[in-house]
């Protein structure tokens, strides 16, 4: 598909323009020139036409005749007018294109086949009148006048200059822009258009171009395919030129938007035109050279990609990946250029047409000798005149005639070349789609199988417009068919230049694009590409590199999306693909990997019973309860012996119990944290050392109250027996152990899991609930030690051999410390350490009163037997009384 644009017009060429629209405006379809007027009034009117006609390149009559226009030669012949005179007659110039030259020789070869069917309009002949455009507007204009008034000079009509239009449906333009001109001419007449190489997007408006009918797909649907496949590949740096035309600008703003869409950057856009001056195509091929975009899409003419092509190749260029549109990349003129090598790019589908071939090199000089266009392109192709006076052309050949050697199977141009028809095939399918209309229109199938076709039916273009909108048939294998925009079904072949092992290039298709299937599944890669350098490997067109999952993508400022640096994500957030614009924050419960491309479960740590320290505090706290046990057992066993006796038995077995306990206790805060273990912990933790406490302050009493007791006329000690003393511990006991039932009713520990302290972690632990309950647990025990140790105090002074109360103090001394130290040292460990802290703190101040209540006694019951007497314990030593 392509879209050739006009050059730009000069002051001569402006003043052509201007004389044909003053002949349009002027005569219409023609001018009254002279009348045969009789007497009774007007009985015909003799009309000539504007202008001088210019003949067709190929015609033939028929009941039926088809118009076609081509863009044979490339350039317009125009000369400055002095305006005095009428400007001379429209000349096409410029070298001859032989493709479109197979273009128009196809349409002759389908009306022989037609005219030969026995099918398809039988006993019915078609016509046609075959131009030749020159790719420029003006002529293609001129034309559109010509096919709608024909060629007759003068011709005579009734009351009025007007007829109906010389041909029933038009096939042509092969550019978009000379089409659209010739829609603005047509269209108001209903005359039928079909193209079978305008892919401009804009055709597709039926409120504009209501008779436009297309067998090639629109450019909306290639620019879509071309951005689906630059990011097939992961382009995302591209570079773009296009034609300066309708061809060109239509279709890569369609691809633009569709590269937006893909999340595709475009580094620059350039237009030209083959009319440019030189310097204007030199800057294109400038920005090229020096861009870092390796690829490089051009929606572009393949006559103006011929220029482009030249101007690059004229200096050293580095390597680019061109990606090409249907005008140029399956053009085989193209070949020739091997910086194009392992160029891909969307072409028409490759077709095969029976007959074709021989049709096209079935020419003899004497054929070709009648026939310019023919002439021209046989002189071209063997360099040489066919006769004195006969070229169409001054070549600087005249001193060589064609002598009839001329082969022209051994032709090797655009023309004989058939082994890839493509386009050539959109011609063939649309006079065979107006073929079949005119066939709807006048032919009708009869009960015995017979069609029967009336030639004389005066067929109206208006007519033909309606059935080609219903046309559907296949031919060679190949649906032809409209869309209510008069667009066909977009399927296309993905085609590769591969350099052979013959060093020739060729065009290989390597894949199917079809757009009537789901987005996911057009492109339909089947064979390997060789890419540029003739490379297997895709080449990279990125302006930054792919940024690895576990980072996110920041654009740098003032430069396209593309344009990024790639950034690690940040604590607590992943990126799970490549190219991500943002990380995702994990759950709650989840953390990041280490490469942060993956959110995976925290690990759950809590103290337990298999780790070194769990099992360091475990055989600490086993370890406290079997002293506490085996020194009951010696006492139970010395339970008769005068120290065991002096030290109050019955509250030192509760207290060696009471420190069992709180020894014991201490298991409850290693292992998983439950509801159970949480409220049994504290609470556990708070009644036992109460218990505790109680025994060493009702020891401490005790021992007051005996001092008391020694003086005259004292009778302290019947107020403070063992009932009293069991009711003191059962008290103070029974106080914690309401503390802690309120704590329980009100608000218990449970478990949690701490997702603060530590990010990357869960810290399993036991919420105390209540904070009131839970100081108030630790602020009674405090309490009752703070007691303690100074009743303790007051009595360390006391005389005797062996007085308890000076290692209650000692004791108590320990055992507040232990727990004023505690408090910071508990607020500020972090997860299982918290924990630890506190176990820590129970093992030390058990020990500390079991060692300096329980140890001396047991090293004189064990070792020391010879103190272990009432005699000794009541002497008083001057060491006592000096203490």
């Amino acid at each position: 598909m392509r879209l050739s644009p006009a050059p730009a017009l000069d002051p001569g060429l402006a003043g052509s323009l201007v004389l044909l629209h003053l002949a349009v405006v002027a005569g219409g379809l023609a001018l009254l020139s002279s009348a045969s007027v009789s007497a009774s009034g007007l009985e015909s009117v003799r009309c000539r036409l504007q202008g001088t006609p210019r003949p067709p390149a190929f015609s033939q009559d028929g009941d039926f005749v088809i118009g076609g226009v081509f863009s044979i030669h490339n350039y317009m012949h125009t000369v400055e007018h002095s305006y005095t005179s009428l400007p001379e007659p429209l000349q096409c110039t410029g070298s001859l294109d032989s493709r479109e030259l197979r273009f128009s020789r196809a349409m002759v070869f389908a009306v022989d086949e037609i005219n030969n069917s026995s099918d398809l309009l039988p006993g019915v002949t078609l016509g046609y009148q075959v131009h030749d455009s020159c790719t420029t507007v003006p002529m293609a204009v001129k034309v559109a006048f010509q096919l709608a008034n024909g060629l007759d000079p003068m011709f005579d009509t009734g009351e009025q200059c007007s007829g109906s239009p010389t041909v029933t449906a038009i096939v042509g333009e092969s550019g978009s822009t000379p089409t659209i001109s010739m829609l603005r001419i047509i269209g108001p007449f209903g005359i039928p258009q079909v193209s079978h190489f305008s892919t401009c997007a804009c055709l597709s408006d039926k409120k504009q171009y209501p008779t436009f009918f297309r067998t090639i797909p629109s450019d909306q649907f290639q620019a879509a395919a071309l951005a689906h496949l630059i990011r097939h590949f992961g382009w995302t740096w591209i570079g773009a030129v296009r034609s300066d035309s309708d061809y060109g600008n239509y279709g890569m703003a369609a691809f633009l938007q569709a590269a937006q869409e893909e999340g595709i950057c475009v580094e620059y856009s350039e237009a030209f035109s083959r009319t440019n001056p030189l310097s204007r195509v030199q800057r294109v091929a400038d920005v090229i050279r020096s861009s870092t975009a390796s690829v490089v899409v051009a929606f572009v003419s393949y006559r103006d990609m011929k220029i482009l092509l030249r101007e690059i190749d004229s200096l050293p260029s580095p390597p680019r990946q061109w990606i090409g549109t249907e005008s140029w990349v399956t053009d085989p003129d193209m070949l020739r250029f091997g910086l194009c090598a392992g160029a891909i790019g969307f072409g028409i589908q490759r077709s095969v047409i029976p007959g074709l071939r021989n049709f096209l090199l079935d020419l003899s000089p004497q054929k070709v000798s009648n026939s310019p266009l023919l002439t021209e392109f046989w002189e071209g192709a063997f360099g040489c005149r066919l006769g004195i006076g006969t070229s169409s052309t001054d070549i600087g050949v005249e001193e060589k005639v064609c002598d009839g050697s001329e082969d022209i199977q051994q032709l090797q141009t655009p023309y004989t070349d058939t082994s890839q028809l493509r386009v050539t095939n959109m011609v063939y399918k649309a006079v065979y789609a107006i073929a079949h209309a005119i066939h709807s229109i006048v032919c009708e199938e009869r009960e015995n199988s017979t069609v029967n076709c009336d030639k004389n039916l005066n067929v109206k273009p208006t007519q033909v417009l309606e059935r080609l909108r219903r046309v559907n048939f296949s031919r060679n294998g190949y649906q032809v068919s409209f869309d209510a925009n008069g667009d066909p079904v977009a399927t296309y072949e993905l085609v590769n230049w591969q350099i052979q092992e013959s060093g020739k290039m060729e065009f290989v298709t390597v894949g199917l694009y079809d757009g009537s299937l789901p987005p996911d599944q057009r492109l339909d890669i089947e064979r390997e590409i060789t890419w540029l350098k003739n490379s297997t490997q895709v080449p990279v067109s990125v302006c930054s590199e792919s940024c690895p999952p576990g980072t996110r993508k920041a654009v740098q400022t003032g430069k396209p999306v593309c344009c990024y640096d790639c950034i690690q994500c940040a604590e607590g957030q992943i990126s799970n693909k490549s190219d991500s614009s943002d990380c995702l924050i994990c759950p709650e419960e989840y953390w990041p990997n280490a490469e942060r491309d993956l959110c995976i479960l925290k690990p759950v740590e809590f103290l337990s019973f298999h780790e070194v320290l769990g099992i360091i505090l475990t055989a600490c706290s086993v370890g406290g309860a079997l002293l506490a046990i085996a020194t009951a057992a010696v006492f139970y066993r010395h339970r008769h012996s005068a120290i065991v006796r002096a030290n109050n038995s019955e509250l030192s077995f509760l207290l060696l119990f009471s420190l069992a306990l709180c020894f014991l206790c201490s298991l409850t805060f290693i292992g998983r944290p439950s509801e159970w273990s949480c409220m049994l912990r504290h609470t556990a933790f708070g009644i036992t050392f109460v218990l505790c406490i109680s025994c060493v302050l009702g020891k401490t009493i005790v021992v007051l109250m005996a001092f008391r007791a020694t003086l005259p006329a004292s009778n302290v000690m019947k107020w403070f027996g063992p009932p009293q003393q069991r009711l003191t511990v059962v008290s103070f006991t029974f106080v914690q152990a309401m503390i802690c039932t309120l704590w329980l009713v009100l608000s218990p520990p449970f478990p949690v899991k701490n997702i603060t302290t530590y990010k990357e972690k869960i810290i399993l632990e036991c919420d105390v609930g209540s904070a009131i309950g839970f100081w108030a647990v630790l602020g009674y025990i405090g309490l009752l030690s703070l007691l303690c140790f100074v009743l303790a105090f007051l009595a360390r002074k006391l005389p005797d051999n062996f007085n308890e109360a000076k290692f209650i103090t000692f004791s108590m001394l320990i055992f507040c410390a232990v727990w004023i130290t505690f408090i910071p040292a508990y607020v500020s460990s972090p997860g299982k350490f918290t924990v630890a802290v506190e176990i820590f703190a129970i093992i030390t101040s058990s020990f500390g009163l079991f060692f300096l209540l329980f140890v001396p006694k047991c090293f004189i019951i064990l070792f020391r037997p010879e103190k272990n007497t009432k005699k000794h314990l009541m002497e008083k030593t001057s060491n006592d009384i000096r203490y």
